[in-house]
């Protein structure tokens, strides 16, 4: 079997996270990331408050330092590395450095700066987005479209399976659609705990800012190919246009899962705290092994189905 590894991205949160892992991996999850973002990795992911930890500016670099902890303790262990990697949305960044493109301190510092880049973004104007269920994105683009052609600001911003469409948009919109969502053909649209509208048009101020952080970043040469959501395709070996450009597209997570079995990948396994891209992958691509690795005690069992494989 082909593998590849997948990363999840902001809303895979959750206090406590991480326990276990910070006192296996100092090296990576104590003072020197504390250093570079100014504020306790370990006190924010154990004991919070919720309210800190959902923030985007302390979900994504919590999120991306430990997925990238477990899988830097998981990589070791394997008879090979993974056919290809991919993330969701910030995600994108822990698949990076797990194939080698940047180190782990560089990808913190470009986390930490697009979190921030984000947050400030979404302060500027009130916007946010919405889990729209039992539809495909073919009727989530009419809808948007409408709405938007009637005076709205509404887009697709996610397309995460066959039945899950992610919309962004100003927060008139988003309870527009939510309040609608039975009379525009979807079975159940759900608000999102975010901060604004991400991978929309409200978040150019972020693609721009963004943007100047990683022109100052020299990218390495991939150990694997890793696919980017903008594309639903592998990044090229400057990526970092497309990087940015991330923050305003649409997130085509469905369509990697595809390419990449398209490619002959036929495992995919989530690292990192969670299990939501392993239930994308299990919905986007039926019949393939989808393994979890959302803590040092489920590396074991992961070793061993890879190595059986």
């Amino acid at each position: 079997m082909a593998y590849a590894v997948l990363f999840p991205g902001q809303g895979s949160q959750a206090v406590g996270m991480g326990a276990d892992l910070f006192d296996a991996r100092p090296d990576l999850l104590g003072d020197a990331a504390d250093d570079a973002l100014g504020w306790s990795l370990r006190t924010v992911c154990l004991h919070g408050p919720e309210s800190e930890l959902t923030r985007t500016d302390r979900a994504q670099p919590a999120l991306y330092a430990l997925a990238y902890a477990l899988w830097d303790t998981l990589a070791p262990q394997l008879a090979a590395p993974p056919a290809g990697a991919a993330g969701h949305s910030l995600g994108e960044y822990t698949a990076l450095a797990a194939a080698g493109a940047v180190d782990f301190a560089t990808g913190l510092r470009l986390v930490a700066a697009r979190g921030d880049a984000m947050a400030r973004a979404a302060e500027a104007a009130p916007s946010g987005m919405a889990a729209l269920l039992g539809i495909d994105v073919d009727a989530a683009d009419t809808i948007t479209a409408e709405r938007r052609a009637a005076g709205g600001a509404l887009w697709v911003a996610n397309v995460n399976d066959p039945s899950q469409v992610v919309v962004a948009g100003s927060a008139a919109d988003i309870e527009w659609v939510t309040a609608n969502a039975r009379d525009l053909g979807v079975r159940r649209a759900v608000p999102l705990q975010v901060a604004g509208a991400f991978h929309s048009p409200y978040m150019q101020p972020a693609a721009d800012a963004l943007g100047q952080a990683l022109a100052r970043v020299d990218f390495r040469a991939t150990r694997f190919p890793v696919y980017g959501n903008v594309a639903a395709a592998p990044l090229p070996a400057a990526p970092a246009d497309e990087l940015a450009s991330q923050l305003t597209a649409r997130v085509r997570f469905k369509e990697t899962l595809e390419n990449m079995a398209s490619a002959g990948i036929d495992m995919f396994v989530h690292v990192g705290p969670g299990n939501v891209t392993a239930g994308m992958a299990r919905r986007s691509v039926p019949g393939a092994t989808v393994l979890t690795v959302s803590d040092p005690a489920g590396i074991a069992d992961a070793v061993a189905s890879l190595l059986a494989a």
